[in-house]
């Protein structure tokens, strides 16, 4: 409806009444499906880095715990009986899906959704009429700001999902977490009343800006040994202080090539994933879970059991006697925390498969991305991501000058190859014993976005499979 909307106005109209539509839409389609967050304990998660991720762990957490649980991700939804991939090529996609998913999460018995939230679903208020009752900032760096404007923008429009948390109706849960109605004053002080509550990454020099919104219960968690209450406590205005105040501090973080450790409340957490940036991830879905009043001991089992992530530093393994890993990273930062990830896993050579995204989106990283694959791969592959609609060459261009800037060499140990199936192909190819072939960009997304809005069905993961099978049909050949 929108394309034909916007087709049919004038750009300069469509844009002034674009914001009005998507409010509109968003209370039709709550309306339509019967406002169905208000009978679930829904869990926000925003931030640049770390939300899918930490979406899962929160999760798999509160099931662990007994709770049935659903939620929406980059990668991954559930309703709470069913996980499939996420095939939209959305983070957080339209108000129909949302509102759809969660009335679906209510009718499955689910107590608990976790909703990844976006600063672009943010701006057209996909949160609107959700009535969250937790939001979890991770992290915040400059990204998107083509769409937002600037940094301040960019993170303004995540302050409107903590200002959101006013809004919502106080709900109370009983005995089971279940949502139950409250007809009398004294039945009320039967049930447990779900404080309205923000958590956030005290490591993060934002940290403080999220905190100052209004909320009934406030926990940090944060590696820092010397941080205490106060910091933050004193630096609240008014109506953001609250007496509900959890500091939750993780320490002895190790990272090793089969998981990593660290330890909170005294307990040391066997993770078995890999990368001390989930050791981070496992500190925030830890204070989620205090928050809850989930045992400890619990909170621990549940996120020891985990044991990866789809796209998510995720081993393709089909016999060969090299190493393969899909990954969703696409952003130079959380490119850098990759490769130190790498650096624990032995390995030979390191051979990288990456782009860049189109659309307008972050120009400025392309360049940044080639030329960290450049110092850190001994060959790098640069080929085709989401070009949307601009010229994907083009795209592959800017990202191969930074890796020349690096000292790679276009046909010696660099290769620029549109096709993104033909560019993995040639990666493997490169691949001998104990090398590692990493895939970056698009981890376990299900598609290719081209020009005119078009969706190319994809999965790296699947594509890397088949071409490791046939290059060792091949080498036995030989």
């Amino acid at each position: 409806m929108l394309n034909t909307i916007k087709k049919i106005l004038p750009r300069r109209l469509f844009r002034a009444g674009q914001p009005g539509y998507h409010f509109l839409m968003s209370w039709l389609s709550a309306l339509f499906c019967g406002f169905p967050s208000q009978k679930l304990i829904v869990i926000g998660v925003t931030g640049t880095a770390g939300k899918t991720s930490l979406v899962y762990l929160i999760a798999k957490m509160l099931s662990g715990a007994g709770y049935k649980t659903g939620f929406t991700s980059t990668t991954v939804f559930s309703d709470g009986d069913h996980e499939w991939l996420n095939d939209k090529k959305m983070t957080m996609p339209g108000r129909n899906f949302i509102q759809k998913i969660l009335r679906r999460m209510v009718k499955n018995g689910c107590r608990y959704a976790v909703v990844e939230t976006t600063s672009e679903g943010i701006k057209q208020f996909r949160h609107r009429f959700i009535n969250y009752d937790v939001v979890v900032f991770t992290s915040l760096y400059s990204e998107h700001l083509e769409s937002h404007g600037s940094f301040a923008k960019y993170k303004e429009a995540k302050g409107k999902l903590f200002a959101h948390l006013k809004r919502g109706r106080v709900k109370y849960i009983n005995e089971e977490r279940a949502i139950a109605s409250a007809k009398s004053g004294l039945k009320k002080l039967e049930l447990n009343r779900v404080k309205k509550t923000i958590v956030v990454n005290g490591d993060d020099q934002e940290g403080e800006y999220f905190l100052n919104f209004w909320s009934e219960a406030k926990l940090v968690f944060t590696f820092n040994p010397q941080a205490e209450s106060g910091r933050w406590l004193n630096n609240m205005v008014s109506e953001a202080r609250v007496d509900d105040f959890i500091l939750v501090r993780g320490d002895k973080i190790e990272a090793r090539a089969d998981g990593t450790n660290l330890e909170i409340d005294g307990q040391i957490i066997n993770l078995q994933l890999l990368g001390e940036f989930n050791a981070h991830n496992a500190l925030a879905a830890y204070a989620v879970g205090r928050n809850q009043m989930i045992p400890r001991d619990l909170i621990k089992t549940g996120l020891e059991t985990i044991k990866s992530l789809a796209g998510k530093l995720e081993l393709i393994d089909a016999g060969q006697d090299f190493l393969v890993m899909v990954d969703y990273s696409f952003e130079p930062k959380a490119l850098t925390k990759l490769y130190q990830t790498i650096d624990l896993i032995p390995h030979h050579r390191l051979i990288h498969v990456l782009g860049s995204t189109g659309g307008g989106r972050d120009k400025a990283r392309r360049p940044i991305l080639g030329q960290l694959a450049g110092e850190k791969a001994d060959f790098v592959v640069v080929t085709n991501e989401d070009p949307y609609d601009e010229d994907p060459q083009l795209i592959i261009n800017q990202v191969a000058a930074g890796a020349e800037e690096a000292g790679k060499e276009i046909g010696k140990n660099l290769f620029l190859i549109l096709d993104r199936q033909e560019a993995i192909v040639k990666a493997l190819e490169l691949a001998k014993k104990d090398d590692l072939v990493l895939i970056t960009g698009k981890g376990a997304e299900q598609a290719i976005c081209v020009a005119n809005g078009r969706k190319i069905p994809w999965d790296d993961r699947e594509t890397a499979r088949i071409a490791i099978v046939d290059k060792m049909c091949i080498d036995k050949s030989l």
